[in-house]
């Protein structure tokens, strides 16, 4: 039962940051009206770096693809945690708001780094 609640979280999460990564190359989704100055300055500013957010997207599609098939979701968790990372350092300090999903994504990948740590425990060994 527990491989099939985690198969679902995982598949959920998976194509959340696919849909992210494609909206960031094809923009289809608007921009919510309330988002606050400084997280659209920083949009703003990122965009300005033209290599920076096609490799998000890219990081995104790629860990979200990772996370949906159980053979490679360990490798999907360690994708997606630099990018996570950021989502919950953006909420936390400009858009406090988009901070309960982000902390539901972070545990979910949380949750997928612990089932899977015997697959990171040879990097760390000698």
């Amino acid at each position: 039962m527990k491989n099939k609640i985690l198969f679902v979280l995982c598949l959920l999460t998976g194509l959340m940051f696919i849909n992210a990564g494609l909206d960031k190359f094809f923009h289809y989704m608007p921009m919510p009206k309330d988002m606050p100055e400084k997280m659209i300055n920083a949009g703003k500013a990122f965009m300005e770096i033209g290599w920076l957010m096609p490799l998000v997207a890219f990081g995104e599609i790629t860990g979200g693809l990772l996370l949906i098939f159980s053979t490679t979701r360990a490798l999907g968790a360690v994708i997606l945690t630099p990018i996570l990372t950021g989502i919950l350092l953006s909420n936390i300090t400009t858009a406090p708001s988009g901070l309960p999903i982000a902390l539901v994504l972070a545990a979910i990948v949380l949750w997928v780094i612990i089932e899977n740590w015997h697959k990171y425990l040879p990097m760390l060994r000698k």
